[in-house]
């Protein structure tokens, strides 16, 4: 049985993690650099080896999975903090959702997996937990982030902001590169 408080909730908050992804200036001039909060919970994760590795893969249009995951956290951490969330576990598990580190657009043609929607958030927490220590937040947005594929939702609030943000800013990457084009 649901509680109907929590479904409340829930319904409040995804309205309100909406209303917040509107505000795409985040997204612009790399705001994220210059935050000096957001950047003393993430700056080990910016210069690992691993997390570089995903500029050389395309994620979204002309968007490397690097920038994307880094659009994600930043986007995530911001609503989070503005709505009182768990920030930081936002920001970090935004910064390695898509921590695959393959091309999954030539994965299918070379291993004949062509369920990369379904498989890449295990393959992200799997390396995620390999390089990083993370909590239990962390790990549940990582491997939910793909939420309806990933049969079991988001646990954890946070889990929703990501989702909503990792699809957010995915689409805003897949129009850029069509806005970009010249017809």
């Amino acid at each position: 049985m649901i509680d109907s408080a929590l479904e409340y909730d829930f319904f409040l908050t995804k309205k309100d993690i909406i209303s917040e992804l509107k505000k795409e200036t985040w997204l612009k001039n790399e705001d994220c650099l210059k935050d000096k909060i957001y950047m003393d919970q993430v700056y080990d994760i910016l210069q690992s080896k691993p997390f570089k590795r995903m500029d050389n893969f395309i994620q979204h249009g002309t968007t490397t999975t690097l920038k994307h995951c880094l659009n994600v956290s930043y986007v995530s951490y911001k609503i989070c903090k503005t709505l009182g969330f768990d920030y930081v576990s936002a920001a970090r598990a935004g910064l390695l959702h898509d921590l695959f580190l393959y091309d999954w657009h030539e994965c299918a043609k070379k291993t004949g997996n062509h369920f990369h929607g379904f498989t890449h958030p295990r393959v992200a927490l799997n390396n995620a937990k390999k390089y990083y220590d993370l909590n239990k937040v962390e790990e549940d947005i990582i491997v939910k982030h793909m939420w309806p594929l990933t049969v079991i939702p988001p646990k954890y609030k946070e889990g929703y902001v990501v989702m909503y943000a990792d699809k957010y800013c995915g689409f805003l990457e897949t129009v850029n590169r069509f806005k970009n084009k010249s017809w």
